[in-house]
């Protein structure tokens, strides 16, 4: 770990090589842009004496594009590794419980994908039984969908069961009422800064000249609404209602360590989805609830890698804007602890879960709180953290 005049403590995955962005209120002050060093929160609008960091959300900084990005990190780093530096800039640190996290970033457009092959089969496997567990496109394109970005929440914001129009198969006609099948889905969000030209397609080399960072993303699921609702044009309300980010966005200088390889595709992609640069992030997750950690997805065997993703999703000449976020979908692993989603923990609710505490659960309840967290390897050994997002269930006022 790089050395650094600033209190960070043993093992902490928040030294000087990561320093994510967030957005931060000081007690008594407005909103502004920092990076997470230990335990603090550094002001940048302080530090650098740099106008763009007093805005409210990371979107104007973003829009400066990747050299800016490199630059202003390279900054932060020498400040941040001087000895001098700590006289200087002592006062710009906020220790973490004083202040206020905030949504990082302003949300243009919001894109969910589905990229995960384990995730994909096992829920053909679930509603497919007697046909091929993945459809005939899957392994030809990376699947998405259009979100709702207006709904995209900070981390610790409770999230309301959504309310919507479901039909068991057992039932005669559809009812209305609160979701009774809320799930999570613990995926890994991509955050675009830098835009591009309408009618231009960005192709799979282009991803880190138009992707600031990465985020922890739990794209909250009602599954009963989603079942009925989605046949023919897909996810709609049950998806809609509420997704959750992490306050923190490590850029993707700070990933170097991480970058692997997707594995190996079974099918080769169309030319414009080749991957130019190996893009798979080796990064484990974990996802715990009412404290108990119950499934380590691994980010590392998604199929579909975040270039191919960004490839695709500008393909058809659809422009890029600052703030975009698209998500990898639920991350899942081939063991049955490593489903990123309840759905397939439980098998559809019928392998309930059993916790410490005694009791069991198929879908989430009223008052469970799900968080989940991620680590990535660092330069030289050692680990780097994402953060975390949580969510608490709220009940429903239908």
């Amino acid at each position: 770990m790089t050395t650094t005049w600033a209190p960070v403590p043993a093992g902490s995955g928040f030294g000087v090589d990561n320093l994510p962005y967030g957005v931060f209120t000081p007690a008594g002050g407005d909103p502004r842009v920092g990076v997470r060093i230990g335990d603090h929160v550094l002001d940048l609008a302080a530090a650098l004496n740099d106008p763009v960091f007093s805005a409210d959300s990371l979107n104007p900084f973003l829009a400066l594009g990747p050299a800016a990005w490199r630059g202003v990190r390279a900054e932060i780093v020498a400040l941040l590794t001087d000895p001098a530096g700590e006289a200087a800039h002592a006062a710009a640190l906020h220790p973490l419980a004083d202040v206020a996290l905030r949504l990082p970033f302003e949300v243009a457009d919001y894109v969910d994908f589905y990229a995960s092959e384990q995730h994909a089969t096992n829920l053909g496997r679930m509603f497919r039984p007697d046909a091929a567990a993945l459809l005939p496109n899957w392994k030809h394109l990376p699947v998405g969908y259009h979100g709702r970005a207006g709904t995209v929440v900070s981390s610790g914001t409770p999230v309301v069961r959504p309310a919507g129009q479901r039909k068991a198969p057992s039932d005669e006609a559809p009812v209305f009422g609160p979701s009774v099948r809320l799930d999570i889905e613990a995926e890994l969000g991509f955050v675009v800064g830098a835009p591009s030209e309408a009618g231009k397609p960005v192709g799979t080399g282009g991803f880190a000249e138009h992707v600031f960072g990465v985020c922890l993303v739990n794209d909250w699921s009602a599954r009963d609404i989603q079942a009925w609702e989605y046949v023919p044009l897909g996810p709609f309300l049950g998806k809609s209602f509420a997704t959750s980010v992490s306050p923190w966005v490590v850029p993707l200088e700070a990933l170097g360590a991480a970058r692997t390889a997707t594995p190996a595709q079974d099918l080769a992609p169309l030319p414009h989805l080749v991957d130019e640069e190996p893009w798979g992030l080796d990064i484990a997750l974990e996802v715990e609830l009412n404290g108990q950690i119950v499934s380590r997805p691994p980010y590392g065997q998604m199929y579909w890698s975040p270039a191919q993703m960004l490839a695709h999703m500008t393909s058809n000449g659809a422009r890029l804007r600052t703030g975009d976020l698209f998500a990898s979908g639920t991350i899942s692993g081939p063991e049955r602890d490593q489903r990123g989603s309840f759905i397939e923990l439980t098998w559809n609710g019928a392998e309930p879960l059993r916790l410490a505490d005694g009791t069991e659960r198929t879908f989430l309840e009223d008052g469970d709180t799900v968080t989940l967290r991620a680590t990535a390897p660092a330069p030289g050994g050692g680990r780097i953290d994402l953060g975390e997002v949580t969510g608490r269930i709220a009940p429903s006022p239908a």
